[in-house]
């Protein structure tokens, strides 16, 4: 019965790590372009630069995070991680100038990279085998509670108090990521005798192969997410339905935390499939409604729609991932899945602003729909039809000896 518990202390302690990690990305993410607009005299071009250098930096740093969690002391990889991180959140403090801000960026962005994946590598050791895809499934909830209330707190503060106010918030967010993460016992490992006889520059020592045709999957989810993030508040401004635009990420939390019990369970039980593709055709439908919303009640129901299907996929495509690899490249394999779901996130952010500026936002979200679809044919060719091909081969050796 030991082994089957699920929240331990442990679990708890990195997903409050996690939690925190994220509530101080999503507050900075939704607040630094009027902070560089209205405090630093930047441009409109150069708001795109904050989060694009950022996202670049951690995409670079997670597969090589990847690799250090593999091979090196895990331990001391978190501790250096949440330090690095904490330290930058409490230099913005301090920022002064644009080009402070860009440099302060790239390094926050390589802090958020190793934490964020070592926290995502780790939280795996202390889920047992049997719950793994109820456990990521609440680890991914602390994250998309984090994604809710990290732009509703920071634009409450800068809104009602201050920039500093804001980052001070940050910096306090940052510390409780450090002490969360502290307490938790990170499961050491001797190094991996396949990994460490591979070549320096062999690929596999930085990706996990098995991960990559999930993962593609994935950067096509967070290819049409992004347009929901990044400019689901000016489109609400757009259609005069300002004032709700907080409630749409309000609705869209409260869909996956009613549905994030049945959803692990259900993964564990009867497989993937009847999660991901009732979750793609929500999150396409979702899509679809919230590009003709007029209304605050169809802008709402969108939402709704929408975190019933982003909440199925996202933690199982994750699961999938790590199920794909053996157990000494779970970490690798969580590095992987989140380089191209970060990659598609920032280009998505980049491609879907230009998108709206030559049409409208309208058009934008309808786009952004019919890439969702594009990743129901895309799971079905790189995981189920493969998935299916491999159980035929396996029962004809069966039934041949």
């Amino acid at each position: 019965m030991e082994k089957e518990q699920l929240w331990s202390k442990n679990f708890l302690a990195i997903c409050f790590s996690s939690f925190f990690i994220f509530m101080t990305f999503y507050i900075l993410a939704v607040t630094l372009p009027s902070f560089v607009l209205e405090q630093l005299q930047g441009n409109k071009e150069g708001i795109g630069l904050v989060t694009t250098v950022f996202i670049i930096a951690a995409v670079i740093f997670r597969p090589l995070t990847g690799r250090w969690l593999e091979e090196g002391n895990r331990k001391k990889l978190v501790v250096l991680s949440l330090i690095l991180f904490t330290a930058c959140s409490v230099l913005y403090l301090f920022v002064s100038n644009y080009a402070l801000l860009l440099a302060l960026r790239f390094v926050h962005g390589i802090s958020f990279g190793m934490a964020a994946t070592a926290t995502s590598a780790i939280v795996l050791d202390v889920i047992p085998d049997k719950r793994k895809g109820e456990g990521v499934g609440y680890f991914s909830l602390f994250m998309s509670l984090a994604m809710v209330v990290g732009p509703f707190f920071g634009l409450w503060l800068t809104t009602h108090l201050s920039y500093y106010a804001m980052f001070i918030a940050v910096t306090v967010f940052s510390l409780l990521s450090f002490v969360s993460g502290m307490s938790a016992q990170v499961v050491t490992r001797e190094q991996s005798a396949k990994t460490g006889a591979a070549s320096a520059w062999d690929i596999r020592r930085y990706i996990e192969p098995k991960a990559i045709p999930i993962a593609l999957a994935g950067f096509f989810l967070a290819f049409s997410y992004a347009a929901i993030a990044t400019f689901i508040s000016v489109y609400a401004k757009s259609i005069g339905l300002e004032a709700i635009a907080s409630y749409f990420f309000i609705v869209f939390a409260a869909m996956i935390l009613i549905s994030r019990p049945f959803t692990g369970r259900l993964f564990d039980r009867r497989g993937e499939h009847i999660l991901v593709y009732p979750g793609i055709i929500l999150f396409f439908v979702g899509m679809i409604w919230l590009s003709q919303a007029q209304s605050a009640m169809m802008f709402l129901i969108a939402g709704g729609i929408i975190g019933l299907g982003y909440g199925a996929i996202l933690p199982s495509f994750q699961t999938i991932a790590i199920q794909a690899s053996s157990v000494h490249r779970r970490a690798l394999a969580t590095s992987t899945y989140f380089v191209l779901f970060d990659t598609g996130y920032g280009l998505g952010s980049y491609i879907l602003g230009i998108v709206a500026a030559h049409t409208d936002y309208h058009t934008m979200y309808f786009i952004g729909g019919l890439i969702v679809a594009l990743s129901i044919v895309l799971y079905y060719l790189l995981h189920h039809r493969k998935q299916r091909s491999r159980l035929v081969l396996k029962e004809g050796a069966v039934y041949e000896g």
